[in-house]
């Protein structure tokens, strides 16, 4: 448990700096990622204690072909989104308070209930009766890394997957009349398209990944609760954007999301 914590704060002291992770000590990186996942937990309470926000959703990285291609890393992976990043659209944000802020395009599920650990193993069937409404979402994302490229997927895993909030859509509760694995997303910067996909991208339906974040915290003897929001991946490769960039993240059937990063 000492590495963990010393691991934790080495993480939390370089996040609240805004200085970019060097690679950690052999001694202080994770060795796998249920190992990860257990540094993360502590990063989220350390957050907690400095009154840096708690934990209000989740996000899931690597959920669609496009960015485990773009992160060469070829499973789903989990962090956590601090309420105090949560915002909404249309979102007007300091392009100063990252490192180098990007944003990706998402399917967010807003949960209405909970999906207890003791109910797993889920499905994507088992899952649809928990969620309250559907809505487009950009995630926020941060390359607060030396050189992402250099470091273990585990320690990506512990410093909460690149997550550093998120822009929320108007919630759309009808969204059973949506065949959401059809519906087509893109996004925009200043007006010009930068990349499209689709809802089966996400691992073949974006409750299929919601089903794979309930499973993989019923293993740690945890639930997913009605309240919470989750992020289900992006289904356009991550866009790095620039002071005065505006962007809008358009989801068929579920409306658009829209930020500003004010230089």
């Amino acid at each position: 448990m000492s590495e963990i914590l010393a691991a934790a704060r080495f993480i939390h002291e370089h996040r609240r700096a805004l200085r970019r992770l060097p690679l950690l000590d052999a001694a202080l990186r994770p060795r796998d990622e249920p190992e990860a996942y257990a540094v993360q937990e502590v990063l989220h309470d350390l957050l907690a204690l400095a009154d840096e926000g708690k934990q209000a959703g989740h996000k899931i990285g690597c959920t669609t072909p496009v960015m485990q291609a773009f992160l060469g890393i070829a499973n789903p992976c989990a962090g956590g989104v601090l309420d105090r990043d949560v915002h909404h659209s249309p979102a007007l944000l300091r392009y100063g308070d990252y490192v180098r802020v990007g944003v990706e395009c998402e399917i967010a599920v807003l949960l209405e209930a909970d999906l207890p650990a003791e109910g797993a193993p889920y499905d994507r069937d088992s899952v649809a009766s928990a969620v309250g409404a559907c809505t487009p979402a950009l995630e926020l994302v941060d390359d607060r890394y030396m050189n992402y490229a250099e470091f273990d997927t585990p320690t990506l895993i512990a410093d909460d997957f690149f997550a550093c909030g998120c822009v929320l859509g108007e919630p759309v509760r009808p969204w059973r009349a949506l065949d959401l694995p059809s519906v087509v997303g893109i996004t925009t910067i200043n007006a010009a398209e930068v990349g499209r996909g689709r809802g089966a991208d996400v691992m073949g339906h974006p409750f299929t990944a919601l089903a794979w974040l309930a499973n993989q915290l019923a293993a740690r003897g945890q639930s997913l609760r009605g309240g919470q929001f989750v992020l289900t991946g992006s289904i356009v490769a991550t866009q790095w954007v620039a002071p005065g960039d505006h962007v809008v993240a358009r989801i068929q059937g579920l409306g658009q999301v829209e930020a500003r990063f004010e230089g």
